[in-house]
């Protein structure tokens, strides 16, 4: 069954933007064998400050999208989708679905040692409450604490990860964490992780959990067990619009040249019920 045309479907992966490369990327070092498309929404981005609503509708057009192409498995590679989107899409597809949520949350229960821990996301992830909710589920006795932080994806997507301001502004959204006297830090958004050793620098007491690293190794577990393994490691780059700094960010967050970029409209994929969105190219 490894060698079936259906395994050698690629894995899907969608985020707003390019900060999903991070899954992209832990996932390519552990299942490296495996087919890959990655479609980043760049023409919508940022959806952490847009209402769950919208962003609900556009994590359906991609899905339908990427399904229509043929995927095997779908890894929501977007916190904010990941905190609105993901049960809409597990009760509207039918394929298996994964976020970046809930793995990043039991590495997180696995490394706390004083039961305390944070989240750092954008506003939207914070204010939908999906992680605080989860991680209560799963262990009550857990104390959460959330702040978000809007400044960090400009500042990694102008290429700013070790700089004064950087620095200044990661010590800012920390302090909090220090206060409550928290000792594992969720990093939940996918660009977060390109600042992590800046992070762990700044907050030496702190450990911050990569998610897209978890997010890898639950896939694996996920495929494994329902038989879903093969390809022969191509991939596909997508985007729905093609500004030139975005082949930059591609180098930074993949630390290799990409060409195969293509562009793609979405205005076809639109949830029932609802009108399509404009597409700007």
């Amino acid at each position: 069954m490894k060698d079936s045309p259906a395994n050698s479907l690629p894995i899907g992966i969608f985020d707003s933007g390019v900060g999903g490369l991070t899954v992209f990327q832990a996932i390519r070092k552990t299942l490296p064998e495996e087919n890959i498309i990655y479609l980043g929404d760049v023409a919508r981005v940022p959806y952490g400050v847009k209402s769950p609503p919208l962003v609900r509708q556009y994590a359906y057009q991609i899905t339908s999208y990427l399904i229509k192409k043929g995927i095997k498995v779908l890894v929501v590679a977007c916190n904010t989708a990941s905190a609105t989107s993901l049960k809409f899409l597990e009760q509207n597809f039918s394929l298996p679905i994964t976020g970046v949520i809930l793995p990043g949350i039991k590495e997180a229960l696995l490394t706390t040692r004083n039961k305390k821990v944070g989240i750092l996301g954008t506003r939207t992830t914070v204010e939908s409450g999906a992680y605080q909710k989860l991680i209560k589920s799963m262990d009550s006795s857990i104390e959460v604490f959330a702040t978000p932080a809007p400044l960090l994806v400009p500042l990694v997507e102008e290429g700013w990860i070790d700089r004064p301001v950087t620095r200044m502004v990661i010590k800012e959204y920390l302090a909090p964490f220090k206060d409550w006297e928290v000792d594992t830090v969720i990093l939940g958004c996918t660009h977060y992780p390109m600042l992590k050793q800046v992070m762990e620098q700044e907050a030496p007491g702190i450990k911050f959990v990569d998610a897209a690293k978890a997010v890898a190794r639950y896939l694996r577990e996920l495929m494994e067990t329902q038989s879903l393994r093969g390809g022969n490691g191509k991939e596909e780059f997508l985007l729905t619009d093609t500004p030139e700094h975005y082949f930059s960010l591609f180098s930074l967050f993949l630390q290799r040249e990409v060409k195969n970029i293509q562009l793609v409209k979405l205005e076809d994929f639109d949830e029932p019920g609802r009108l399509s969105l404009d597409f700007r190219p």
